[in-house]
């Protein structure tokens, strides 16, 4: 039997949702696994809705997780993560970025952003984390890092060294912000 784990990730334009599959891509690459990864960009450089769909196993076929599906919900945004719950299956993990990006609509005084999101996740699944990675950012030595700060939130789900993550981020990312990125995931990871 073909073991998959389907990680479903969501965000806001801008806060690296995409960055962050790359490096997750890589790492499970490494590890030995088939990894199969699609993206919607939507919106993204408007401050619109993106999402990765990333799926590891011994043998992936499909680049989409169909609804019902995700094992795993990795948002960063809340009012994201509320849009995506249909995707999860019933013993689904969440991890949520403690951050709040206001649409338009609430902007402009048409739309009130739904304050309780956390509670209600809360009360329906059992296995919700929310990680407040814009702070943990600052705290690494730029905001712009919270991806990272997320992702290494996310690799404590996943029984790969460590070693692996620094790899793929010292590969991905340009030479100069690979300090401050090592540093910005180790601040998630242990958060």
């Amino acid at each position: 039997m073909n073991q998959k784990t389907n990680i479903l990730m969501a965000g806001v334009g801008g806060q690296g949702v995409l960055l962050a599959s790359e490096i997750l891509s890589d790492v499970m690459m490494n590890a030995g696994f088939d990894v199969k990864k699609s993206e919607v960009h939507g919106m993204a450089q408007r401050g619109g809705s993106v999402t990765s769909h990333v799926i590891i196993g011994e043998k992936v076929y499909s680049p989409i997780i169909r609804k019902g599906e995700a094992d795993i919900l990795f948002s960063f945004e809340i009012l994201e993560t509320m849009r995506y719950l249909d995707y999860l299956k019933k013993d689904a993990v969440i991890l949520v970025n403690n951050q709040k990006i206001l649409p338009p609509s609430v902007s402009m005084g048409k739309d009130v952003y739904p304050d309780q999101s956390i509670e209600l996740l809360n009360s329906h699944y059992k296995n919700v984390s929310v990680v407040n990675a814009l702070d943990l950012a600052r705290q690494a030595g730029n905001p712009k890092a919270l991806n990272v700060v997320f992702i290494g939130a996310l690799s404590r789900h996943f029984q790969e060294d460590e070693s692996l993550w620094h790899k793929a981020i010292e590969k991905i990312l340009p030479p100069k912000l690979v300090p401050l990125n090592i540093k910005a995931f180790g601040l998630g990871r242990n958060a």
